[in-house]
């Protein structure tokens, strides 16, 4: 009887250690990132008032990732950015399924990195459109991007589904949202927390 017993807890050990390397050995793949040379490493933001700037600096010194601003041929003014004002041009831009921003200058050598650290702040909710603009200028099958943003309070999830269906061959992390006055030991917690 007890070997029966020994034998039926055998097997059921057996399965769970199966079913455990079925998926994945209790590694949790999606959200981690793999070891990365700090040359394959992009840092690139937009940035109005310098506080996704900041955030995006850090990572930059963190990770060891080139830093890119992604910024507008026209740049925005404190009028461009009078969110109450439904004609500013922050609002008439968020609120256009059309509006592409251009941008000034553009990525070198895009086809060179392997993970894309993306900042913008959250308007309205969403990413601005100059970002839709950066996704439409560069192939990004292959590459992990990971998606951060600054906002007072708003969630970077509201974000997310609409770059996302930008460049569907590109690998997406969860992302994060940072007050402006997140410090480098928080930004290094995150970024050590995304690799396996």
């Amino acid at each position: 009887m007890k070997k029966a017993r020994y034998f039926a807890t055998f097997l059921i050990i057996c399965c769970l250690l199966c079913a455990l390397v079925a998926c994945g050995g209790g590694n949790d793949d999606k959200g981690k990132l793999p070891q990365t040379d700090p040359s394959n490493i992009l840092v690139a933001y937009f940035s109005c008032t310098n506080r996704t700037e900041g955030v995006a600096q850090k990572i930059a010194n963190v990770t060891g990732g080139d830093l890119y601003e992604i910024a507008p041929s026209q740049p925005y003014t404190q009028e461009d950015l009078a969110y109450g004002n439904s004609s500013c041009r922050a609002n008439q831009e968020q609120n256009s399924a059309t509006a592409r921003p251009a941008i000034n200058g553009s990525v070198q050598d895009m086809e060179s990195y392997d993970v894309i650290y993306l900042g913008y702040p959250i308007w309205w909710g969403k990413a601005p459109k100059i970002i839709y603009t950066f996704f439409e200028s560069y192939d990004f099958a292959g590459k992990t991007i990971v998606p951060f943003c600054t906002s007072g309070s708003s969630p970077i999830t509201g974000s997310l589904s609409e770059i996302q269906a930008l460049a569907p061959a590109a690998t997406w992390l969860g992302g994060r949202r940072f007050e402006a006055s997140a410090t480098e030991a928080q930004i290094k917690a995150w970024i050590d927390g995304l690799f396996e």
